[in-house]
């Protein structure tokens, strides 16, 4: 009956260990995804801060440009 005993725990033995490597193989996954995620996250923030500064660039154009603008109207006014 021991030997019995033996085995059974033999094999509830065994099942934890194959399932703490499938978690272990899952972690890494994750991890991996996660990392992948990380540097996605990072690359759109870059693109991000890109795409506000020529924004900000090309409402500062719009700006000068309104200003010639209202400059050559003026110049029309007065003529």
């Amino acid at each position: 009956m021991s030997f019995e005993v033996f085995e059974k725990l033999e094999s509830k033995v065994q099942q934890a260990i194959d399932t703490i490597t499938l978690l272990q193989m899952e972690i890494e996954e994750l991890k991996e995804k996660n990392n992948s995620l990380v540097q996605e996250i990072q690359q759109a923030q870059g693109n991000h801060e890109e795409l506000i500064r020529e924004n900000n660039s090309l409402k500062e154009q719009q700006h000068v440009w309104q200003e010639r603008l209202h400059a050559l109207l003026g110049k029309m006014e007065e003529v």
